[in-house]
This record gives C-alpha cells, sequence and structure tokens, in this order.
C-alpha cells in the first residue's frame, strides 16, 4: 500500500519550493502527496514579491477535510504565517492523532526575505513542537527560535539543537547549509544523543526549496517505515541527488530549484 503524505505549507507559484516542492519530493519517493495551503506567495527564484494568507478557519477545514476521508501516514508542515495559524493547525493536528510530523519553521526564505509574524514563534513552541516528531530549522530559523547564537561549526549547530529540546521539541535536526566548506552537516539532537550527517558540498546556486524538500523527504521515509535517524539519512542522500542534478533543469535567474527527479526520469 502506497504511504499517504499530507504537506501544510505555502504555495509557491515558481515551482521550487513551498507545496510545489513538497508534492514533487513525496511523489520521487513513492508516496501519495496531498496538501492543504497556508498562504499564496508571489515569488520566484529572485525573491518574494506578496503573500495572500487565507483565514485559519479555511486552513483547518482543508485539514479536517483530508483527515475525514484519507488515511494520513505523515504530515509535513512548513509555512505557518501567524500564531493564530499555528495554533489552529496543532490543535487540528492534535484532535486527529496526526503521526510522524515534520515541523519545518518556515520563517527565512532561501532568497533572504523573511517569511511569518513575530508571533508565529511562540506559537511554534507552544503547540507545535509537543506534536512533532523532528523539527528542521536551518541556521537562521534555529538562532530565531531558540533565541541563541548564529554557530559557525557543528558544535554551534549542535548548542542550537540541545536548546531546541530543551525548548520542548521531541527532537531537533539543524541544518548546516549556510556554513561555508567542503562537507555540508546537519546536526540532529535526540534523547539526548548527538547525531551529525555529513555530505559533500554541492557546488550549486541551485538551492531554492532546499529545506523544503529535505523535510518533505524526511516526511515520506518516516510514512514509509524507516525510523527517524535513517529518515533523515535516506532524505540528505536524496537532496544531495537533487542538488547534484539541479543545473539540468535552468529555472530562473536567482537561486534556482533543485532537480526532484534526477534519477527517476529517463
Amino acid at each position: 500500500m502506497i504511504a499517504n503524505v499530507l504537506s501544510i505549507a505555502g504555495s509557491d507559484p515558481s515551482g521550487g519550493a513551498g507545496i510545489q516542492a513538497d508534492l514533487k519530493t513525496f511523489s520521487a519517493l513513492g508516496c501519495y502527496g496531498m496538501a492543504a495551503i497556508t498562504a499564496l506567495t508571489a515569488q520566484n527564484t529572485r525573491g518574494v514579491t506578496g503573500v495572500h494568507i487565507p483565514e485559519a478557519s479555511f486552513i483547518v477545514n482543508q485539514i479536517d477535510t483530508v483527515f475525514a476521508d484519507v488515511r494520513v501516514d505523515a504530515v509535513k508542515i512548513g509555512m505557518l504565517a501567524s500564531g493564530e495559524i499555528a495554533r489552529a493547525v496543532g490543535e487540528r493536528l492534535k484532535a486527529h492523532g496526526a503521526k510522524h510530523i515534520v515541523l519545518d519553521p518556515v520563517l527565512v526564505a532561501t532568497s533572504g526575505d523573511s517569511l511569518g509574524s513575530p508571533d508565529v514563534v511562540d506559537a511554534m513552541r507552544e503547540f507545535l513542537f509537543p506534536l512533532a516528531e523532528v523539527i528542521t530549522p536551518n541556521i537562521p530559523e534555529a538562532v530565531r527560535l531558540a533565541d541563541g547564537d548564529t554557530p559557525h561549526d557543528a558544535y554551534g549547530l549542535e548548542a542550537l539543537a540541545r536548546r531546541l529540546e530543551g525548548m520542548g521539541a521531541n527532537a531537533a535536526l539543524v541544518k548546516g547549509g549556510h556554513l561555508l566548506g567542503d562537507i555540508a552537516a546537519d546536526v540532529l539532537f535526540i534523547d539526548g544523543k548527538v547525531r551529525i550527517y555529513e555530505a559533500p558540498w554541492i557546488d550549486t546556486k541551485n538551492t531554492h526549496g532546499t529545506g523544503c524538500t529535505l523535510s518533505s523527504a524526511i516526511a515520506s521515509f518516516l510514512a514509509r517505515g524507516q525510523d527517524l535517524p535513517q529518515a533523515i539519512a535516506s532524505a540528505k542522500d536524496y537532496l544531495t541527488n537533487a542538488l547534484r542534478g539541479a543545473h539540468a533543469l535552468g529555472v530562473g535567474g536567482g537561486h534556482g530549484p533543485v532537480h526532484h527527479f534526477n534519477g527517476v526520469w529517463k
């Protein structure tokens, strides 16, 4: 039976991030993808030019309608534009007994544009940290969520991950993509232990939607039965391959998207 994965996230009309990246990832990894849209953005590979936020009640309606009919094996949460929406999403997922929740706290776009109102951080900590099997912030997002210092190495990533776990996260994967070096390292803190995931640094400007893609891949592998440490390792391998093939796409003039179907398309 094919695993069903739900993305609760914003839309990217250029197709590289948000629910578009999530659905491509689910499909590439053999899962059936669904999406509840939390925000409509006007963006491309160069940046975000506008955001339209639906009412929280309509976002809840989307989520409830999916759970009323479809078995949901995992959930990926992306952009939540306000504290009200974060709270509503958390309350409905708890009511539905959702499992294998991956929270990608989208607070900063690849282009550097800030996403989400100030109250969304507190709401994520209160209503989503306890539900999520893992949270997957990049460095700027982890610093904002943890009120911590900007790290310069793996030890700094570990400190942020530990701090986030201490703030209520069941597990925290702090992504080190913003650090420069030959190795791309991410640090997971879970059950009092640290795991480091390393992959070769891919020299490419095509990094649009990398965070969305990684978190969606983690949710996909969790839905397919892998435990969290293995799901992260599998997801990182998938993202590395998608980055490696990104040059073949030729999309946009800024930070282009990764190739979600590298090795899948003939």
